[in-house]
């Protein structure tokens, strides 16, 4: 009996609400996969922004990244007017969270990176298999894999550095905490920090917002923005089972470096 397969589909689906994903449990089927946004250029013609097929072109696929299987995100992206801060500065925060392209993008598209771990319950044939706590423990293992929803946008003119600028701020401004909605959703996350960037692309802003709406404790969720020319890559990870055993992770460096590749 697999009793955590349905858990562990729950991990996987609420990753399309990063941020609120420890209150709101699974957030239903969905694809997420491409869109465009409203966008707009600031006159600038030395930066025009890809389209929503050029970015599929140089979006992580399938087999592209070792040790991961990639699709569509489940769930799908949040629109940005469901994803809201009480203060209005920590939202490029919130959204970076929930696999939102900071800014106004001209253009967007995201994919799902899970990892492609053995589920310790597999071998399992009944419950008697797992007792004595070995069910808990086990659990706990096969929700210790990184989900990784990336999502590029393409901007006209200085958008990708605006964007990228507006995350950076954000997190210098929200580091003793905020308060966030999405889709009537309430979270509480105490405090925002910066963390060392993977150091691709031509500038990046790394962090991680510490969700405590939840009985468990303290949650912490990982996010990093990377500009490559005028296309932003926003990286958004949650690791469930480290989160149940308050092992530390981070964004996957494996999705990082392969969607790096292709934006060479």
């Amino acid at each position: 009996m697999k009793r955590s397969s349905g858990v562990r589909l729950c991990a996987t689906a609420a990753v399309g609400a990063l941020s609120l994903a420890l209150i709101t449990g699974c957030s239903g089927e969905g694809s997420g996969d491409s869109g465009n946004g409203t966008g707009g250029t600031d006159g600038k013609p030395a930066a025009k922004a890809l389209s929503a097929a050029e970015l599929t072109q140089r979006i992580i696929a399938k087999g592209e990244v070792p040790g991961f299987k990639v699709g569509s995100v489940q769930g799908g992206i949040p629109s940005k007017d469901k994803v809201k801060a009480e203060d209005s500065r920590c939202e490029p925060v919130i959204r970076a969270l929930t696999g939102i392209a900071p800014g106004e993008p001209a253009a967007h598209t995201s994919r799902m990176a899970t990892e492609d771990k053995k589920d310790p319950t597999d071998d399992a044939t009944s419950l008697d298999d797992l007792a004595d706590g070995k069910f808990e423990d086990a659990l706990g293992k096969s929700m210790d894999l990184d989900v990784t929803v990336v999502t590029l946008a393409s901007y006209d003119g200085d958008g990708a550095e605006a964007g990228l600028k507006s995350v950076s701020d954000a997190v210098k401004a929200c580091a003793g905490g905020f308060s966030g909605v999405q889709d009537g959703e309430k979270g509480e996350f105490s405090k925002v920090t910066e963390e060392k960037s993977s150091g691709t692309g031509e500038e990046s802003v790394a962090f991680t917002a510490v969700n405590d709406s939840g009985k468990e404790g303290a949650m912490p969720l990982h996010a990093e923005v990377v500009r490559h020319g005028n296309t932003l890559a926003t990286y958004t990870t949650v690791n469930i089972g480290a989160m149940m055993s308050k092992k530390a992770y981070t964004v996957s460096a494996p999705v990082i470096k392969a969607q790096a590749a292709k934006l060479k």
